[in-house]
């Protein structure tokens, strides 16, 4: 005789208790229920009253605005990079040098 299949739900019962021995092996000793007394899905932290803890609006005296100046773009102020050369395809290249100058001019790489 063939051997007989364990249902699903065996499966799923058995899983569950060996999850179960793991956690209590692991020191857990069970923690909140993320559900709630109908099963739905609740938090685990308390929500403060807002009615309650109102505070008076301060005045808008007594802010003070930032200055809302915009900072000043990077410029290129060196002498490293000589000039910009546009090979085949539009495809710019740095120039920091005489030979690369005159290589980009016979088109040959470095």
């Amino acid at each position: 005789m063939p051997k007989r299949k364990t249902s699903k739900a065996q499966k799923l019962q058995s899983a569950k208790a060996e999850h179960e021995a793991w956690l209590a092996s692991m020191g857990y000793k069970g923690g909140k229920s993320l559900r709630g007394k109908h099963g739905r899905r609740k938090g685990i932290y308390e929500l403060p009253d807002l009615q309650k803890d109102l505070r008076p609006m301060p005045a808008t005296s007594d802010k003070i605005a930032g200055n809302g100046n915009k900072t000043e773009s990077q410029k290129y102020t060196g002498d490293y990079v000589k000039g910009i050369a546009t090979t085949h395809k539009s495809n710019s290249v740095p120039i920091t040098s005489r030979e690369q100058a005159i290589q980009v001019a016979q088109m040959r790489r470095s």
